[in-house]
């Protein structure tokens, strides 16, 4: 855990379309801290096995060949990059294709352990601190976060949120999709998504990205600088009183 009230390392956990990437990068952004958007890097290996012709249906193709790519990610909020070999992987890696079967390939023990030890190594090094999100940040990969959330929403809101960014794709075909991807990482034996028992649990069905980029800013201030956090508050709430009375 963090020792100083500057740097901290905040895990932002839950599944699709609940609003985690948007989020996790303003905040980052706000607060002056690296991000890292940890299923880029389990999209990036699946890319390149299929690039590569790797078998992603067999576990046992995927562990042979887990050690061989080299992936690079940048932690800039406002400009997050990914490599592949030296390649830029941003956008390929968003596909169709890759959607379809990072599940699988992240879902390979190897895989993960690679991919861990990765993520772990780039929260070390953030010298102001850190937001890491993804599905197993605050069970598995930063157990000791300082701050740990897990973001909901209701299957029906997360699947407009995604459509909405696929560029009119069909709702309904998008809402089973999520739907079994939470399935797959739910249920998989290692590192299965998971909330931490002491995460703050954050429901974003109704609430609009900035009004959950305001409470995870707020939960974070708290954590790295809880009497500050508060006087804040005290501030904000009499100046409120203040507007009631005039």
């Amino acid at each position: 855990m963090s020792d100083t009230v500057e740097s901290v390392i905040v895990a932002i956990d839950g599944p699709a379309g609940t609003g985690k990437s948007s989020t996790s990068k303003a905040v980052a952004a706000q607060l002056g801290l690296s991000y890292l958007d940890t299923g880029a890097q389990y999209r990036a290996i699946t890319w390149w096995m299929i690039s590569n012709g790797v078998d992603v249906s067999d576990p046992a193709a995927i562990a042979t060949a887990a050690g061989k790519p080299s992936i690079v990610s940048g932690t800039d909020p406002a400009a997050p990059t990914i490599t592949v070999d030296g390649m830029d992987a941003s956008g390929p890696i968003r596909t169709q294709e890759v959607s379809s079967k990072v599940s699988a390939v992240s879902a390979v023990p190897e895989v993960r352990t690679l991919i861990t030890e990765l993520q772990r190594s780039i929260a070390a090094t953030a010298a102001t601190g850190i937001v890491v999100e993804g599905r197993d940040i605050g069970t598995t990969v930063l157990p000791d976060a300082d701050l740990k959330i897990f973001l909901t929403a209701s299957p029906e809101a997360r699947a407009a949120r995604r459509s909405g960014e696929l560029k009119g794709a069909d709702v309904a075909a998008t809402r089973e999709a999520l739907i079994k991807r939470d399935a797959a990482d739910s249920s998989r034996k290692t590192s299965p998504l998971a909330k931490a028992d002491d995460a703050v649990e954050v429901d974003t069905t109704e609430l609009t990205l900035q009004q959950v980029i305001e409470c995870v800013v707020t939960l974070v201030e708290e954590r790295r600088d809880p009497e500050a956090a508060r006087a804040r508050a005290a501030g904000a709430a009499g100046e409120s009183a203040k507007r009631a009375v005039t």
